[in-house]
């Protein structure tokens, strides 16, 4: 570059900034929907958040992802600016989510949400050598802590709705459940949801039961959630709800297969599905950790942290079923089942139906 043009630049950045200095009011720069995007931007906090997923990480396309969704709307919402947020993903067994935890603390984040109830027995060593840290545990039963918030669903109330979505819906009398991990307490509060709503509809409805493992892996195994659902369609069933994380999109797979109906979990997944099976998704059982993610970062960033356990139903709109585009009143999801799934919703949430969380 010639000396006469390093001069122009360097007399046109002295400029700027002279006027910068002048101060005066900012130019407002709003979106399309009239927001001032600069001053929106400006009144972010500085918090920093992270996020330590389970197995899966991200794209499975369910509670994972719920989670990121959750951060990504804190962001959207301005309480925080995305250059003060991370993740960090498991391997394959998840036998380094403590270790990841404990990396994410020591860089200094003020919140670090662990996504899991597998975290819970990690977060209890963690917690207490990081006090400046907030730890948020997905499922967890962590111990009390001040800087420690346990975030629980009433799983099986969700779970209730989906399950009487699936005995109206079937021809054959006969339902699936596809869980993940057994032996926790947790995938059975889906299973027990599940099989009440079913029976609230069609007493007489048969129910398979399946579970891919006892461990956290059973979340991760694709393969073997597909053959055990196309074992249940086999068996009678023509329609199959899952509780396994990512091993649910082998029951997506064996639904197409079988040309046989699927009911998803967690996110809705019908929007992340191919055609071909957002065709046979009847509803999915949302579960809204992007809720409890969000609620977090709001208590963090306002200075109300809460302590202890938080729990999310109906009620507090932490569960709920699935309508969409691809399975409102189109032959999926009529207007008859949605009506009757509306009627049990607010039964619930009037304490007037009693949902049993064991199977």
């Amino acid at each position: 570059m010639r000396r006469s043009s390093i001069k122009w630049f360097a007399a046109l950045f002295a400029l700027m900034l002279l006027l910068a200095a002048c101060g005066g009011d900012k130019e407002d720069v709003g979106g399309d929907d009239g927001t001032d995007t600069t001053e929106a931007e400006s009144e972010a906090s500085d918090v920093r958040v992270a996020l330590a997923f389970d197995v899966g990480g991200v794209g499975d396309q369910s509670f994972n992802d719920a989670a990121l969704r959750g951060l990504n709307d804190a962001i959207d919402a301005g309480l925080i600016s995305e250059e003060n947020t991370d993740f960090l993903e498991p391997n394959a067994s998840g036998s380094n989510r403590d270790a990841n935890v404990e990396n994410l603390a020591e860089q200094g984040y003020d919140l670090v949400v662990a996504v899991g109830f597998a975290f819970s027995p990690g977060i209890d060593e963690i917690a207490p050598e990081y006090p400046d840290t907030n730890f948020l545990v997905i499922d967890g039963f962590a111990a009390d802590a001040p800087n420690v918030q346990n975030a629980n669903f009433k799983e099986h109330e969700g779970s209730y709705l989906v399950g009487a979505a699936a005995a109206m819906k079937s021809e054959a009398g006969t339902i699936g459940f596809l869980g993940g991990q057994q032996g926790t307490g947790l995938i059975e509060r889906f299973q027990a949801g599940y099989e009440a709503g079913a029976k609230e509809i069609d007493p007489n409805v048969k129910i398979l039961v399946e579970y891919i493992g006892d461990s956290t892996a059973a979340f991760n195994d694709p393969t073997k959630g597909e053959a055990l659902s196309q074992k249940m369609y086999d068996q009678g069933a023509d329609v199959v709800y899952h509780a396994a994380g990512a091993s649910g999109a082998g029951l997506f797979k064996a639904a197409v297969e079988a040309n046989m109906y699927a009911i998803g979990v967690d996110s809705d997944q019908s929007l992340t599905a191919s055609p071909e099976q957002q065709e046979l998704i009847l509803t999915s059982m949302l579960k809204r950790v992007d809720t409890a993610v969000t609620n977090a970062i709001d208590q963090v960033v306002n200075d109300s942290w809460q302590t202890g356990f938080v729990v999310l139903g109906l009620a507090e709109e932490g569960v709920d079923y699935a309508v969409n585009e691809f399975n409102d009143n189109d032959g999926l999801l009529s207007g008859e089942i949605q009506t009757k799934l509306d009627e049990l919703k607010q039964g619930i949430i009037d304490g007037e139906i009693a949902v049993p969380d064991a199977p």
